[in-house]
């Protein structure tokens, strides 16, 4: 990675300059055979193994290497798809992907049911050989910038809760799907408004059986939330140790409450580690949920460190030194 560094993105994926450096990041990866590493090689992989595939993903983000475009695809949906696609669908959808030539999004949150997947009112009907979606989601990742999305729809009418739902790869490109971005404090907008009004996929593009996608989205949160975040925490290792280097630098280090504060996230941060290495291989339910917890609670946490590290600094405007740390606190 460090032969590369020149090409490594400069900007934020949430500006189009930024996404564009990124996807060609990703081609570069792709071309180097370095992209899926876990994949079979008959989709661009090297049929690595876990335990390689983790030692992999630390030593990527070690070197400073940037996050990548593909990453709710490759991560996310890619795994699911091996585990409940059909080879049709693999042979259409990994290469793209792959290598960031396609974006995939993830369409699950809807307004009036937040994240409570088993609440979601968007529907599909199937009409001869396509689905017919109408609905909203929100909070949609990349989404302005993504080719395709991973939709949770309701596909049996009068059904309840987890029973009647579907797992659909929708294209946003037509004309029946609005997508408006979302501001965040930041000024960026990472996250979307998806309007499907008539929106239609192929019938042959629904992931398992129809009517049984709940089970297909627990498997695509288990990906999200187990060891694929052990690369992540290595980008969490290097925030931390930033903020202590800013903390030397202001004098914050010389405040005890400051100095407890880092510390104890650093050993929260090495509990997060030991819990993914322990549970990589081993299958429980739960686990993956305590992972999500776990790191999204210590995540949070940094930024409110990060916020008393800077004290008046960091109720500055932005484009300052500052600026990675207020965001880190905003979002």
């Amino acid at each position: 990675m460090a032969a590369n560094r020149d090409k490594f993105p400069t900007k934020s994926y949430d500006t189009l300059e930024g996404f564009e450096q990124h996807r060609v990041w990703d081609k570069v990866l792709y071309d180097a055979g370095l992209s899926v590493i876990a994949w079979p090689k008959e989709y661009g992989g090297r049929d690595a193994t876990m335990l390689q595939w983790v030692v992999y993903e630390e030593e990527y983000f070690k070197s400073g290497a940037p996050g990548r475009a593909s990453a709710n695809g490759t991560a996310m949906l890619a795994p699911t798809l091996f585990a409940h696609g059909t080879k049709e669908q693999l042979e259409r959808v990994l290469p793209k992907m792959a290598s960031g030539e396609e974006i995939w999004a993830q369409a699950w949150s809807e307004p009036e049911s937040g994240s409570d997947l088993a609440n979601v009112s968007t529907a599909a009907e199937l009409v001869g050989d396509e689905w017919v979606i109408n609905g909203q989601k929100v909070w949609t990742s990349l989404a302005h910038w993504a080719q395709w999305c991973f939709v949770v729809a309701r596909t049996e009418k009068g059904s309840k809760r987890h029973h009647g739902l579907s797992y659909l790869l929708v294209p946003l490109d037509q004309p029946g799907v609005e997508i408006r971005p979302i501001v965040q404090l930041t000024g960026d907008s990472e996250f979307n408004e998806v309007f499907f009004d008539d929106a239609r996929t192929e019938a042959s593009l629904v992931v398992g059986e129809p009517g049984q996608g709940w089970g297909v989205a627990m498997a695509t949160l288990t990906f999200e939330r187990g060891v694929s975040t052990l690369g992540q925490q290595i980008r969490y290792k290097r925030e931390l140790e930033g903020l202590i280097g800013v903390a030397k630098t202001t004098g914050a280090i010389d405040d005890p409450l400051i100095r407890y504060k880092l510390t104890e996230s650093w050993t929260g941060l090495q509990a997060m580690r030991s819990y993914a290495m322990a549970t990589m291989d081993v299958e429980q339910p739960g686990q993956d949920n305590v992972s999500k917890l776990l790191w999204a609670n210590w995540h949070r946490e940094l930024g409110e460190i990060a916020m008393d590290v800077q004290g008046m600094a960091g109720l500055t405007l932005p484009g300052g030194e500052f600026d990675e740390w207020q965001r880190l606190y905003l979002f």
